[in-house]
């Protein structure tokens, strides 16, 4: 029986031969792609469960607390200055390659992304969507004024000169833990259009994903051939709703990711690899055909 068939009934696949319903499934072309944080663990940057399915220590700023605390935004923007070197020198990994070439071949129709890294658009998949939105922009809460995180990093690194001296753990939102004592007295960036209020152009915990965007993914899902989750555990249900609408319209859903999720019992295949290696064999696969 063909495992893409009957989603919520988890494929067996024999050892050996773990990437070939893969490799059958995006040979039908037409497939999207839902990342998650798993697919950039090769470039540097941490996932939030790990392999154990986990949620690594640490509480994220949700945006009640960022909004209603001006000591909240300097925890935050101070932890923030301190990682955003690591994110902004972050490269695309061979799992992002692998899906540009999918891509190109068009095996992959469209690509969501639940990272907020850029990395997908690095690796020249200039229309992946950023479900969550993107570090590498800023947004004021009061004008509404976009501009570059390089803008605002040079405007902190003179108001905080010498503050990223520190060695600090990289934490998987792309901010970096601090103890408060080093938090106090960091000064904090202001618009420079109106004064307001600056926030990285991304949703946080306790924020909605805009909904025309939401819209234009459940769009992206129902013309696919089939939904294929990379690096995501699922465990929000911004990721988690579309592998549902898939399994409801009953499309066939794979699932790669290091440690269980939440969408494992839609999933017509479900293969636990190291993304990176899985996905440039899967491409290799897919050229040699």
């Amino acid at each position: 029986m063909d495992a893409f068939e009957h989603p919520g009934g988890q494929a067996v696949v024999p050892p050996g031969e773990e990437l070939e319903g893969l490799v059958r499934l995006l040979d039908r072309r037409g497939a999207v792609v839902l990342s998650g944080a798993g697919l950039s663990t090769e470039s540097g940057i941490p996932d939030y469960r790990g392999a154990t399915g986990r949620r690594r220590s640490g509480t994220p700023m949700t945006y009640q607390e960022f909004t209603g605390s001006p000591e909240a935004r300097r925890r935050y923007w101070a932890r923030s200055h301190t990682g955003w070197p690591a994110i902004a020198g972050a490269r695309p990994n061979a799992g992002h390659h692998a899906v540009e070439r999918l891509r190109r071949a068009g095996h992959v129709a469209a690509v969501i992304t639940q990272n907020v890294d850029g990395l997908h658009h690095a690796a020249g998949t200039r229309e992946a969507v950023e479900l969550h939105g993107g570090l590498r922009r800023v947004v004021c809460l009061d004008c509404r004024r976009t501009s570059t995180r390089a803008e605002l990093d040079g405007r902190l690194e003179e108001l905080n000169p010498g503050f990223r001296s520190a060695r600090a753990e990289l934490r998987p939102d792309g901010d970096a833990r601090l103890p408060q004592s080093a938090v106090d007295g960091f000064r904090v960036a202001a618009c420079t259009a109106c004064g307001g209020v600056l926030k990285p152009d991304v949703v946080f915990f306790g924020e909605n994903v805009p909904p025309p965007r939401v819209e234009h993914c459940y769009e992206l899902v129902d013309a696919a051939g089939s939904l294929v989750v990379l690096g995501s555990s699922l465990a929000v249900l911004s990721g988690l709703r579309f592998v549902r609408r898939a399994a409801r319209a009953r499309l066939p859903v794979a699932i790669v990711n290091q440690g269980p999720t939440r969408g494992d019992e839609l999933a017509g295949l479900r293969l636990d690899l190291p993304l990176g290696a899985a996905m440039t064999e899967v491409a290799r696969l897919l050229d040699a055909a």
